[in-house]
């Protein structure tokens, strides 16, 4: 436990800064499992907000969020492509 007071408010800043930070991580994790299920269009820019969101609160590293958000573009994109192949072959 900490000692010093100054110890004592780092011990309280940091708990708090926690709680929000696990908050965002669930709420990003909750938004993946939505998208994941069925991705679309509609769902993926609900993953960026979020996404944007946990790297302007550095949750994630910004290059993080950057290659999560290229990689769930392509799944949209190539949900897109399977769509438009499928109605020409038809």
């Amino acid at each position: 436990m900490p000692v010093s007071l100054s110890a004592k408010k780092s011990l309280r800043s940091s708990i708090a800064k926690r709680k929000g930070n696990l908050a965002w991580r669930k709420k990003l994790k909750d938004v993946l499992r939505i998208f994941n299920k069925n991705p679309d269009k509609k769902k993926l820019d609900k993953v960026y907000s979020v996404l944007d969101k946990v790297g302007k609160r550095n949750i994630f590293h910004k290059n993080k969020v950057s290659r999560l958000k290229a990689r769930y573009s392509k799944v949209v994109a190539s949900l897109s492509v399977k769509k438009d192949s499928s109605k020409k072959k038809k």
